[in-house]
């Protein structure tokens, strides 16, 4: 398990790497310049010159790369083009967000797809499995920035339970968790019929049915465990997603994580903000893989082996 934990540590190493010297690069052939947007058009040659220094954009692109990573390995991103504040405060305000809306989106998911995939699999070609295939198709289908509004829409300005938007009250995640939710429960409710199916056409289990073991224990002890594989990738990568900033969603619900973050400084042409941003996202993306992969090892040693 180590040797396996070290080859993934090394591997998100290298790919965080080269995440940031893309971002670096790119960052540097967008048009226009991030002087003039501090500064102004009517600052003078001179004021330009003296800012230019004082950033270290007037040194070569080499040596800019090379500073740009040291400072990532203390967590300086340096300061906002916008507010001149720190944005590494910046995105701590921020991320708790994020991280609040992906994990409660996750639970909601796992609460509707887990049993649609179940009954689907233990009921396959019956009106159940219909049933669920029909939910899952509308989940698919309807796009987040359709459905955030059509859930404002009936619940906010119609029934008045929830808060159109913002965070002053608890009640103001629910929304925003189902709109992010309802995707993630369609993919992966047919991911769960699916690796279901598969397994409980192995021999153990009409074994397990033989000796008279209950639908619900052989689902729970033996089909689950050994169906989970597939599950746990799609998990990984819609949670890196999550972590990473659900734009869309974010903006409707004026939910105040990175991904919202990473519209206004985009529009602000705040370029740090806006490459640090890119950063914690590819950063969320490659360690949540990380530790799925090490998750895989638990649940099937053989992978560890190999």
């Amino acid at each position: 398990m180590g040797s396996l934990a070290a080859h993934r540590l090394l591997t998100a190493a290298v790919v965080l790497l080269g995440v940031s010297s893309i971002t670096f690069f790119l960052i540097h052939l967008v048009p226009g310049d991030p002087i003039e947007v501090m500064l102004g058009e009517a600052a003078s040659i001179a004021d330009r010159q003296q800012l230019r220094t004082d950033l270290g954009l007037d040194v070569p692109l080499a040596q800019q790369w090379l500073q740009f990573h040291k400072d990532l390995l203390t967590l300086d991103f340096g300061e906002s083009l916008y507010s001149k504040k720190p944005i590494a405060a910046t995105l701590l305000e921020r991320i708790p967000w994020t991280l609040i809306l992906a994990l409660a989106s996750m639970s909601v998911a796992i609460l509707i797809a887990v049993p649609l995939g179940v009954l689907a699999a233990l009921h396959p070609n019956t009106i159940w499995d219909s049933a669920a295939a029909t939910v899952s198709l509308l989940g698919v289908s309807i796009p987040n920035f359709l459905l955030g509004p059509l859930l404002i829409i009936v619940f906010s300005v119609g029934l008045g339970w929830f808060p159109v938007s913002g965070t002053e009250r608890i009640t103001s995640i629910v929304l925003p968790a189902l709109t992010l939710g309802a995707s993630l429960a369609a993919i992966l409710s047919r991911m769960v019929r699916a690796s279901l199916l598969e397994v409980l056409s192995e021999e153990y289990i009409v074994s397990a049915r033989a000796r008279g073991l209950g639908a619900v224990p052989i689902v729970l002890y033996h089909a689950i465990p050994n169906a989970a594989l597939p599950i746990l990738t799609i998990l990984g990568l819609q949670l890196g997603a999550l972590l990473g900033g659900a734009v869309i969603t974010e903006m409707i619900f004026a939910w105040p994580g990175v991904g919202q973050l990473t519209i206004e400084a985009i529009q602000r042409r705040d370029y740090p903000l806006v490459q640090a941003c890119v950063i914690v996202i590819s950063f969320a993306y490659v360690v949540v893989n990380t530790i799925t992969d090490l998750i895989y090892a638990c649940v099937d040693p053989r992978i560890e082996g190999g």
